[in-house]
């Protein structure tokens, strides 16, 4: 008996000896006082790109370094990367426009306008070769060649999208958080070929695929993430998440999942299979980090947030204000895994 109690106790202290924490191992200080959204990394060159309020800092993740800064995206939302083509395009939310810039010097490209209104999010679909903005005013999706930078389609979507996922083999998949959906584009169709609905998701924002286990990961302003079958659309589970998420990225590697929430933490899913999920850890953050990126080379994931002074008093011409940003606080969260 006592053998065996020693045996097991061994093998307990062996399991808790490498299993993984995450934390925030650091956090790096850029300019700028105005809001923020989206981030992306780009791994080959091995550069952060955060959008901030009218431009896009470029930060080396070599040195936690700003070496450049972006201008004039007004009201930028999100940027997707091109390594193939060198380049990356950003949406500028105010002024209905893709600014396309060169990935290595930074310098501009060209700066397209475009049908759609407000575009949010953007992708880069290499299967495609196409580039996909995701416009939340006119609720659609502008299609560019991701070659000419020439403006091929605009495609309706029936309600205002937010992230999309890829699956490298012809599918594009939307959050559509108006009306709580998943919608799917055939990237050479041109065309929603798809329509699935999340409930009891509610109000769909960041969205990432398991390319190998085929399963959708959506999470909501609900505090619930739904995974759906990419195939059929059928919903296979949902799980609790932190409140006030908006990003979600996926390692799959280690087959986890990251929902970013706004409520300061991160909550970590664990993928065992195609059909079994569990939520195995909440990590502290900061408020206000709603938004994420992933580097799968070094598995780190990275956060915008700043600090904010007091909440003021809701009037009739503003009944939900927001709080002020401190100035000089804004800064990019790395978190990192750590043995225990």
């Amino acid at each position: 008996m006592k053998n065996s109690i020693s045996k097991l106790l061994i093998l307990f202290c062996t399991i808790g000896a490498v299993s993984q924490t995450h934390y925030v191992s650091k956090k790096i200080s850029t300019t700028g006082n105005e809001g923020w959204d989206y981030l992306a990394v780009d791994e080959i060159n091995q550069h952060l790109f955060v959008s901030h309020g009218n431009s896009v800092n470029v930060i080396d993740l070599k040195d936690d370094k700003t070496i450049s800064i972006i201008p004039n995206t007004n009201g930028v939302h999100g940027i997707a990367i091109a390594n193939d083509l060198n380049k990356a395009f950003i949406t500028d939310g105010k002024d209905n426009a893709v600014t396309i810039i060169n990935l290595k010097t930074f310098d501009l490209i060209e700066k397209v306008v475009i049908q759609g209104q407000k575009p949010d999010a953007i992708m880069y679909d290499l299967f495609s070769h196409k580039v996909f903005t995701f416009n939340a005013k006119s609720k659609d999706a502008t299609v560019l060649d991701a070659t000419t930078n020439k403006v091929i389609k605009n495609i309706p979507l029936g309600g205002s999208p937010e992230f999309p996922a890829s699956n490298l083999k012809g599918l594009i998949y939307i959050n559509i958080e108006d009306t709580n959906e998943i919608k799917t584009i055939d990237a050479t169709l041109l065309e929603v070929v798809n329509t699935w609905s999340i409930s009891p998701g509610e109000e769909p924002s960041g969205l990432v695929l398991d390319k190998e286990s085929n399963r959708l990961f959506s999470v909501c302003s609900n505090k619930l993430m739904m995974i759906l079958d990419a195939t059929t659309g059928k919903i296979i589970d949902k799980l609790p998440i932190g409140g006030g998420c908006d990003g979600v990225a996926f390692d799959p590697e280690k087959k986890l999942i990251y929902s970013s929430n706004g409520d300061g933490t991160i909550t970590v899913v664990k993928e065992e299979n195609a059909n079994s999920f569990s939520v195995i850890e909440t990590i502290p953050t900061q408020k206000g980090a709603r938004t994420i990126a992933i580097d799968k080379t070094t598995h780190k994931l990275y956060l915008s947030s700043a600090a904010y002074g007091p909440k003021p008093e809701p009037t009739a011409e503003n009944p939900k204000p927001r709080a002020s940003i401190i100035p000089n606080s804004f800064v990019v969260l790395v978190i990192d895994t750590k043995l225990k």
